[in-house]
């Protein structure tokens, strides 16, 4: 029996139907936002899978071509592997849900979402996200939902609530909340410096409206909803976790992770499990593949006694205190641009490569006002940054991720095409990994852009505070500048990158079922104090603003403005004419349909060769104007001279000197370089010359 659900979602309609389609799977919901269809699906296994110690949740948005009318690109003509947008709003749909599973269920969980028709006017990622809650919630997978999402939009200083792609394009916030009936669970936004107390007020604009879809979903549960289903609880067995504590004691565990170097706290932990092998390996053999996760609930349950009750950190710093930090440019000598960031035990060198704007990335994807990228950024993480031996399968989707971060966090003071007519990439480098790479990545990425030359407006930075909340909301400790076991063992990863003026990027991700006003606030205010401190006093010291050049090794761009109408005599019959200037000055050209011309070369005095070439072919010939050309034809009366491609000159025999030639050859031969003034632009069009100089 289908049924449906309807609700005013923005001044649209959005409209769930359910028992219409994929019945097969444990929850499947038929979402209509606008003319936007999407099938979210939610499935599990029978049983869970056995030898691990997470949960294993996959979410996949699958952009099908056909829902926008278009054929995919390359030879294949079908979809390939997801897309970097694929990838992210993935991410964007897991981290709120994923807190909200059982922290023991084994069983393979997989949401689809499968995008069949997009309206521009109505966000096929906001129905992903709404379908999968509501897939979730009426099937019987465990799960403590329902959640919502909300978009927030800023235009004119106004607020817009699941902007249209339109408005995207002219909007000073692309902001995403998630949240349960009571808290905010997760945030993702990317900002034209916008201030602290805006990005706070639109947080909970969206939370409100997520209240008002929480409403409308648990209807759907109400009527829909199946029995949950049980599951196999792993749990650490009572008898061996109070030998453990009386055998190793809290004193012993605080004591080994007390450190700040990462590789001793690991090395005291190995320590501490090799002793409860040898303890367990005859009387209690059960216990052997136990010990790992009981000794992980130790060190979380001593870190986090350590941070909240003793405000005590593992590295020994106060809750506020940033770590050691230190800023390098100019490392690589033979790179457009280079930057190192360090932060403890976490350290990115970001590299930046200019290139002509006929360079950038190509978007082929469902969102038809997104074309291209001018500014790539690419984050790597090799396993050596954490000491350990894997080989490199390419980027996952953390690399992507992060990697989109740092994107978002820089797009908005870069320069624009008109200023810098250049494309960009950054590539950051994860040389050591403890504990936000990807706000080092922010840092090193902007002292990499100021040493490239690229003017940015302003210098980017970015910090993550973490959280420990005990058994009430008013029982929390907010830290500044978390590294990985404080991420690993506390509740929120909160990363804010920003000017001193405002917010670019933020991103969070909790562990628990959400954050109350005060914990967001407080987290965003600890952010802008950390991040004006590691901008004044670390990285504009070592770099205060962009070079007024590009480096050495970097191409040089120069732009022009041509009528468009004369685009095709640049060109010339079959390229004739451009690719004769190429092979002339060994620049490359690109020419865009508004007239716009970019010349990229490495020697300047060619750009600009190139650039003349240009200005005498589109530029009518000026009479008393001095040109340089070359002799192209003899005859016996004169020799032409061509000023530019399809524009000859004569300078008569009379005009080559001032005494009497007796022959055109006595003066000039074909190929000579001459220097030659403009007599006259006769009615015929013909321009008559005097030879001033032979240059060759």
């Amino acid at each position: 029996m289908v049924k449906q659900f309807t609700m005013e979602l923005a001044g649209r309609p959005l409209t769930v139907e359910i028992g219409r389609v994929a019945a097969q799977a444990n929850g499947a919901a038929f979402m209509h936002y606008g003319d936007t269809v999407v099938l979210s699906t939610a499935t599990a296994s029978d049983k869970p899978r056995e030898g691990i110690d997470f949960f294993p949740l996959s979410v996949e948005f699958e952009e099908k071509m056909y829902s926008v009318g278009k054929i995919p690109g390359g030879f294949n003509k079908r979809e390939g592997k997801a897309s970097e947008h694929a990838v992210l709003t993935s991410r964007v749909i897991d981290r709120p849900m994923r807190p909200l599973f059982p922290k023991d269920y084994r069983n393979d969980v997989t949401l689809n979402n499968l995008v069949m028709s997009v309206d521009p006017d109505c966000s096929p990622e906001v129905a992903a996200m709404l379908g999968s809650s509501i897939a979730t919630c009426i099937s019987d997978i465990p799960f403590d939902g329902p959640i919502a999402a909300t978009q927030i939009g800023l235009i004119d200083g106004e607020f817009i609530v699941n902007p249209t792609s339109d408005q995207n394009l002219v909007s000073d916030l692309a902001l995403t909340v998630a949240s349960t009936a009571e808290k905010v669970i997760m945030i993702e936004a990317g900002a034209n410096e916008v201030p602290e107390d805006t990005m706070i007020e639109a947080i909970f604009k969206a939370h409100e409206v997520n209240k008002e879809i929480i409403a409308f979903i648990q209807k759907i549960v109400d009527e829909c909803g199946k029995e949950k289903h049980d599951y196999e609880h792993v749990d650490t067995p009572e008898e061996l976790w109070n030998d453990m504590v009386e055998f190793i004691t809290p004193e012993a565990m605080e004591e080994a992770v007390f450190t700040d170097v990462k590789q001793v706290r690991e090395e005291n932990i190995r320590q501490i499990e090799e002793k409860l092998e040898e303890r367990y390996a005859e009387e209690h053999e059960d216990w052997l593949p136990l010990i790992g996760d009981a000794v992980y609930k130790f060190q979380k349950k001593t870190v986090r006694k350590m941070i909240l009750k003793d405000h005590k950190r593992p590295d020994g710093r106060a809750i506020d205190e940033i770590r050691p930090l230190s800023a390098e440019i100019d490392i690589l000598p033979r790179v457009h641009g280079s930057g190192m960031f360090k932060r403890g035990q976490t350290q990115i060198m970001t590299v930046t490569t200019l290139a002509p704007l006929s360079e950038v990335q190509k978007v082929d994807g469902i969102d038809l006002n997104i074309t291209s990228k001018r500014y790539m950024h690419h984050y790597n993480f090799p396993s050596y940054s954490v000491g350990e031996t894997k080989p490199s399968r390419g980027p996952g989707r953390r690399e992507i991720g992060h990697g989109a971060l740092a994107e978002r966090a820089l797009v908005p003071v870069l320069p624009s095409e008109d200023e810098f007519p250049y494309a960009i990439r950054t590539v950051s480098e994860t040389l050591e990994s403890n504990g936000s790479t990807s706000q080092a990545s922010v840092c090193a990425s902007t002292l990499s852009l100021m040493a490239a030359g690229v003017p940015i407006k302003k210098p980017v930075a970015g910090i993550s505070t973490g959280l420990v909340t005990g058994d009430t909301d008013d029982d929390y400790l907010i830290l500044t500048d978390i590294q990985g076991l404080e991420d690993f063992f506390g509740d929120m990863d909160f990363k804010v990158a920003g000017t001193h003026d405002g917010i670019t990027a933020i991103q969070m991700d909790i562990k628990i079922h959400g954050l109350t006003p005060d914990i967001i606030k407080g987290a965003i205010t600890k952010a802008k104090a950390a991040r004006e401190y590691i901008l004044t006093e670390i990285m504009e010291p070592v770099i205060s603003e962009p070079r007024p050049e590009v480096g050495k090794y970097a191409p040089k761009i120069k732009q022009m403005h041509v009528d468009p109408d004369k685009i095709s005599e640049i060109i010339g019959k079959q390229g004739k004419t451009i690719n004769a200037i190429i092979d002339e000055t060994g620049v490359k050209i690109d020419i865009n349909d508004d007239g716009r011309v970019d010349i990229c070369g490495v020697d300047q005095e060619m750009i600009e060769k190139a650039m003349d070439i240009i200005r005498l072919i589109v530029e009518p010939v000026e009479v008393g104007a001095i040109y340089e050309g070359e002799v192209v034809r003899i005859m016996n009366f004169g020799a032409f001279v061509q000023l530019a491609p399809n524009k000859d000159g004569l300078i008569h025999i009379s005009k080559l000197s001032r005494d009497r030639v007796n022959k055109v050859e006595d003066v000039v031969n074909i190929g000579d370089k001459v220097r030659v003034k403009v007599l006259e632009i006769d009615k015929m069009g013909r321009i008559n010359l005097a030879l001033r100089e032979k240059l060759s």
